[in-house]
């Protein structure tokens, strides 16, 4: 990562900056010095920040020893979320000698559509006390122009006002008229749940002469609940509560009603949801349940629901074929991207469907590149889409964090060129002609990923040392190194990992594409794959799936807050994170069956305070794909959970997937996790992903980024496809749930373990690369490495790469494991089997069945 050894000089300055300030009138400073701003302690994001130790909060910490200082460029800002409608009377601002020239104040209720308090043109930096007079809930900083080469810096963001006196209010309409019903039973059919909705006194819903009975309304949305009322028929109910739900399934009570006598009744609640229930205990006779009407009143907080849709951001880049001067603007984008490998940039390319001609994109790190048509052929490319190692000296291993999807590609030269490492994939593309996966010149090369591709040529790994191939259609396979896994591959190489690299499945037990966003004429989609069952081959143009509208999404852009995220998602909304890098406050909670995260760009989410970045009820099909989750420096327990701790529940029918989720430890700064993906859901699908604990970059240390474990898997029948987990202080992988299955693992133990004594355990030295718990009886995988490059200390010798049970559950096909260049050891394979590893030579040492 570039650092800024100049920045000594803003620090030199900042402080005979500090010095002057002391001689300022005191009329430069805020009247009522004792006042605590609004802002104080509230959560605060920006567009960018310089580094892990200039975060947006040091700006409203009350600290002016601890600042907020963005990447060097305009148009940058910082934001503060006050908790609650407030007006605001004043601001003040304390700038560090890199300060705004030109900026504005802006004021917000929502966090999206912004007003102008005040704008500042030739400001002269240190404090500006600014009156101003507005309501909302988020105040910025909007930044114009810099008065430096530097981005903006400030010691202190302050907000002074007092909090909005506006009440909630109840309305009288009933939210619940004509709405769908649905009731845990019926008398006839003539006594529907619908006509319990229907505005009519003379049509009702009645049960059966049992208890307990239910009957339920959908709203369409998330909505605040202040009244229900309910006219009872002669048979009522004497006990029962009135209960809400946001998904459907699981429900809070509103009210508790005991001793009820019938009539009719109306009852104050305080809650927010998009089901309304109520559900009978006790009946009032020795009939059924029945309600001639049910009304439902919905509050007015002063704040707005949050809408669905909208347009992509700033970071999003969409074009035609038409769109004047597009090779520079590829340009433009690489130039930034092709070496920030921990910078704060990330962007997004969208290419409408048509024809490209001549066209070179070249994808740095942090970018995507996308078609926007149903199919792959509907953006067709006459040129390249290129990842090259030039910025690296020709080593392609640290290639990274990019992407291409859903397009067509006729290479310039007959061979396109994608010279990449993990957490690069290259789906749903159409590649007519061949395909190399090395880079110029055929240097180092840790890759990568293929899926539901078709490269109508050869492809030519070379250098490259691993891949995986799921579910794609290759004209051939010329070579490769020492891991190359294919499963429902047409043209695919036969096995021979006796002898050489390859281990092919004829099909892919379970599959399900990633979703991908898409243009419908002129309106934005997201289309959303169904599960595939021993699938071969690309799953286009047939597309089976379902297309959900972008109002069905909350469309997150940089500066929206965990909390305004959570209420998205009791709205109801799915999520598109547009590019950008996201700090989290709180949990974000995923509890609806069939919700969306998608992210564009590499869309960042980064828990700060040592919370978990993302939990996962343990529900249906939630769809996760397209995001990294970058460890925050306060340790968090867990990155991300799917499912409860617990979790029971069958979902083969319609499992969650984990695709394109990347999870990093380090590398940017400091980063602490104990645990960083756990899943406890049953049938949970793995689909791609790297969990890396990093060996390079900054906030790097055997303590320093600590992370004792990579995956834990704890439910049943899950199924992992294309796994990459890497350098944690135990085990990389610890698998717990009955009848997993793995398709392709590539690992790396920790570089900086100190000694042997830091990885012994159980008298056994060094935690396996992947361990099957004891308890297990039943569990598969195929084509599985484990390298070891132990730089602190050479000599430790590790005494296995993997772990397993023994019993006639338990079958291990075609694993490795390889010493890369001496620097430490493998006694085994697997447990006690397989010849160690020894000299510098890297040649792996190979198990081709256990037991």
């Amino acid at each position: 990562m570039r650092t800024r050894s100049s920045r000594l000089r803003p620090l030199g300055v900042a402080l005979a900056a500090m010095a002057a300030l002391i001689t300022l009138p005191l009329t430069h400073t805020p009247a009522n010095a004792a006042e605590t701003p609004l802002s104080q302690g509230k959560t605060a994001t920006a567009s960018s920040e310089e580094n892990y130790g200039t975060t947006a909060a040091g700006a409203v910490d009350g600290d002016t020893g601890t600042r907020w200082s963005s990447a060097a460029a305009d148009d940058q800002w910082l934001q503060v979320d006050l908790g609650a409608t407030a007006s605001v009377t004043r601001v003040v601002l304390n700038w560090e000698a890199a300060y705004g020239k030109d900026y504005k104040v802006q004021i917000s209720e929502d966090g999206t559509g912004w007003t102008d308090l005040k704008s500042v043109t030739g400001g002269d930096g240190g404090i500006d006390t600014l009156d101003v007079s507005g309501q909302g809930r988020y105040v910025r900083m909007l930044g114009v122009h810099r008065a430096t080469q530097y981005g903006y810096s400030l010691w202190e963001f302050q907000v002074f006002g007092g909090t909005s006196g506006s009440q909630p209010t109840c309305g009288t309409a009933n939210a619940a008229r004509g709405k769908p019903a649905s009731a845990s039973s019926t008398e006839n059919a003539g006594t529907p749940a619908s006509a319990a909705f229907d505005g009519r006194t003379s049509t009702r819903w009645s049960s059966q002469a049992t208890d307990p009975q239910w009957l339920r309304v959908d709203l369409g949305s998330v909505q605040d609940l202040c009244a229900v009322d309910l006219n009872w028929e002669a048979a009522y109910g004497k006990d029962f509560q009135i209960q809400t739900s946001s998904d459907g399934q699981t429900w809070s009570t509103l009210k508790s009603v005991t001793g009820a006598t019938g009539g009719t009744a109306s009852y104050d609640v305080s809650g927010s949801g998009r089901y309304v229930r109520i559900y009978g205990t006790a009946r009032g006779t020795g009939y059924g349940y029945s309600l001639w009407e049910v009304a439902v009143h919905t509050g007015s907080t002063g704040v707005p629901p949050i809408q669905g849709g909208g347009d992509l951001g700033p970071n999003v880049i969409v074009v035609d074929p038409s769109t004047p001067n597009l090779q520079q603007k590829f340009d433009d984008v690489f130039a930034q991207q092709e070496s920030a490998q921990f910078g704060t940039g990330r962007y997004q390319f969208l290419l409408k469907p048509g024809t490209y001609n001549g066209i070179n994109a070249q994808i740095g790190f942090y970018t995507s590149i996308s078609g926007l048509g149903p199919n792959p052929d509907d953006t067709q490319i006459n040129g390249d889409v290129t990842v090259d190692a030039g910025w690296f000296n020709g080593n392609a291993t640290q290639n990274s964090w990019r992407s291409a999807e859903n397009l067509a590609i006729k290479p310039s030269n007959g061979t396109d060129r994608w010279a990449v490492a993990q957490a690069a994939p290259f789906r749903r593309i159409h590649v007519q002609g061949g395909l190399d996966l090395a880079p110029n010149g055929y240097g180092w090369a840790s890759g990568g990923y293929i899926a539901d591709s078709k490269i109508d040529g050869t492809v030519g790994p070379y250098s490259q040392q691993q891949w995986y191939t799921r579910d794609s259609s290759v004209g051939g396979w010329s070579n490769g190194v020492w891991n190359m896994t294919f499963s429902g591959v047409q043209g695919a190489p036969a096995t021979n990992f006796d002898s050489g690299p390859y281990t092919t499945l004829d099909t892919t037990p379970v599959s399900r594409e990633k979703p991908f966003l898409y243009l419908d004429g002129s309106t934005y989609k997201v289309f959303v794959p169904s599960k595939r069952t021993n699938a071969r081959g690309v799953s286009w143009p047939a597309n089976a799936g379902t297309s959900l509208p972008l109002d069905q999404f909350y469309v997150v852009k940089p500066g929206a807050t965990a909390a305004t995220i959570n209420a998205a998602l009791a709205q109801g909304l799915n999520l598109l994170f547009t590019p950008g890098v996201y700090h989290l406050d709180q949990t974000i909670d995923v509890t609806r069956a069939g919700t969306v995260v998608l992210g564009l760009g590499l869309a960042t989410l980064v828990p700060d305070g040592g919370v978990d970045a993302m939990h996962v009820a343990d529900v249906d099909g939630v769809r996760l794909a397209g995001f990294l989750i970058d460890a925050g420096p306060v340790n968090s327990d867990t990155l991300l959970r799917i499912g409860t701790p617990g979790a029971t529940a069958d979902h083969s029918a319609n499992p969650t997937t984990m695709q394109d989720v990347f999870v990093r430890i380090g590398g940017a700064g400091p980063g602490l996790a104990t645990n960083s993906v756990v899943v406890n859901s049953n049938n949970a699908i793995i689909d791609h992903t790297w969990i890396w604990r990093a060996d390079h970059g900054s906030g790097v240390g055997w303590e320093t980024n600590r992370a004792d474990y990579g995956l834990r898997v704890n439910g049943n029948d899950v199924l992992a496809t294309g796994l990459f987990v890497e350098h944690f202080n135990k085990y990389d992988v610890y698998w717990n749930g009955e009848r997993g299955r793995t398709i392709f693992f590539q690992n790396e133990k920790a570089y900086d373990a100190p000694n042997a004594a830091a990885v012994t355990h159980d008298g056994i030295t060094g935690y396996a690369a992947y361990k099957v718990a004891d308890s297990v009886t039943t569990h598969e995988a195929w084509g599985l490495g484990s390298y070891c490059n132990y730089t602190a200390d050479p000599s430790i010798v590790q005494a296995h790469g993997f772990q397993v049970p023994t019993g006639s559950g338990i079958k291990m096909h075609d694993l490795l494991v390889i010493s890369l260049g001496g620097m430490g050891q493998y006694a085994h394979v697997v447990n006690s089997t397989g010849a160690p590893t020894s000299g510098t030579s890297t040649v792996p040492s190979k198990v081709t069945s256990f037991p």
